[in-house]
């Protein structure tokens, strides 16, 4: 049995923000690697991803995920297969119940939305950049193409990064700054000139001034329990050479 975490507020959907443990992968990327983009073993990742596919009910093909890039794109999904290569995007939507969402992450917040009455859903991977310039509100406006209203749609933020780990740099503040210096509220003095950022905190913002009411993150720090979840900065810091990826999965 795979292990995963579920919000409350997005039942009835299926879906699971599922953790690195028991899956096929070995040394850096021991567990449940499902990321198709690291340089493990393709025969490994294709394994657990079917695992997964299989906990969500789904064939392997219709367990569908991005080449994320770090941008606000959407792309609605309608089809249980991509016709050709992965869409460079970071995030999806769907109405269509053949089909899971599926978002990786190692560190960024991966984001599940629903609406249960116009039963439609999205996933998004909100790392800083995509959070910033508006991943989660692209989301939420694509949901609504497809018949969600804004006041039914409810979401959740997986395991991430937490900001006693996510120490940045003056630049990064600055950039945060120049987008609105309220923001200074997600950052806490560090070391010398370091601070540290609090990302779910700022994409649970970013979903609240959306007008998502109902969002909340599931308190999971993804850099501090390295046997449940996988971190790049951790694998950074480490000096390993590639790191493991996370998958967070929505359907109808």
């Amino acid at each position: 049995m795979l292990n995963f975490l579920t919000d409350p507020a997005l039942h009835p959907a299926r879906h699971g923000f599922f953790t690195r443990e028991f899956g096929v992968s070995d040394g850096v990327y021991a567990g449940l690697n499902c990321g198709t983009g690291s340089l493990d073993d393709p025969k490994s990742v294709d394994v657990n991803r079917a695992r997964v596919a299989q906990a969500a009910g789904l064939s392997a093909d219709a367990l569908l995920s991005l080449h994320q890039v770090h941008s606000a794109d959407v792309v609605e999904v309608t089809e249980p297969s991509w016709p050709g290569d992965r869409p460079k995007a970071d995030a999806m939507v769907t109405k269509n119940p053949a089909i899971g969402l599926g978002i990786l992450t190692a560190d960024c917040a991966p984001v599940l939305f629903s609406d249960p009455t116009a039963r439609v859903v999205g996933a998004a991977h909100a790392g800083w950049k995509g959070a910033l310039t508006g991943v989660t509100e692209n989301t939420i406006d694509a949901m609504i193409r497809l018949g969600a209203k804004r006041e039914n749609i409810r979401a959740a933020v997986g395991p991430c990064i937490s900001q006693a780990s996510y120490e940045v740099g003056p630049e990064f503040f600055e950039t945060f700054m120049d987008e609105n210096p309220d923001y200074t509220r997600f950052f806490i003095n560090g070391e010398g000139d370091r601070m540290l950022f609090d990302l779910p905190s700022f994409v649970l913002h970013r979903l609240r001034t959306a007008g998502i009411d109902s969002a909340s993150w599931v308190g999971k720090c993804t850099y501090s329990e390295p046997r449940k979840f996988y971190s790049y900065r951790r694998a950074t810091h480490a000096g390993e050479p590639d790191y493991g990826r996370l998958i967070s999965v929505i359907r109808l």
